[in-house]
């Protein structure tokens, strides 16, 4: 069996891919790493974004492994255009996972992406993977994996969030919420 904790970034300063965690969640990541004390990880993969760094670096350190950074979790952008309406364009991208909006991704799109970066690490070595990436990213990771998982469950993640997936064979998974 093989486990895949899924791991949203702690608070941060901003969306950019620059943005710095706030105090708050550099104490996130530190209580992060305190909830995978007692568990063996082999590898930790994460966005290459400062704040999903920043997030998994006190358990890397702990645990004494490389992060290793895969574009393919970086977040999701929902349109290059500023949308005063973002929320309400996001709601609908959930229902209908092809909209795009200008300079955007697809949730399909960002979803086949996404689920192509877990699907890799399912082939390598290591029974305990962590993975750390963004919001939206993560709720269509999710949702790849139970379709219920919507624009309402997106809106009750906290930062940071842990999912754990336990698969089971092919493709045979369960997921359940660790981060309270």
């Amino acid at each position: 069996m093989k486990r895949i904790y899924l791991i949203r970034h702690g608070k941060a300063r901003g969306q950019e891919p620059t943005a710095e965690l706030t105090e708050e969640g550099h104490l996130q990541a530190r209580h992060l790493a305190d909830l995978f004390g007692d568990r063996s990880i082999d590898r930790i993969v994460a966005s290459p974004y400062r704040r999903a760094i920043a997030t998994i670096r006190p358990l890397a350190e702990r645990a004494g492994l490389p992060i290793q950074m895969d574009d393919r979790l970086c977040e999701r952008v929902l349109s290059s255009a500023d949308l005063p309406d973002w929320m309400d364009h996001l709601r609908r991208s959930f229902d209908d996972l092809d909209l795009k909006l200008p300079g955007g991704e697809s949730s399909r799109e960002a979803m086949i992406r996404g689920v192509a970066a877990i699907e890799d690490l399912m082939e390598q070595p290591g029974e305990n993977l962590v993975v750390v990436t963004h919001g939206n990213l993560m709720s269509l990771i999710l949702k790849y994996e139970d379709d219920s998982f919507g624009f309402e469950a997106w809106s009750r993640l906290s930062n940071p969030d842990v999912y754990e997936l336990s698969c089971f064979g092919d493709k045979r998974r369960e997921i359940r919420r660790l981060w309270k």
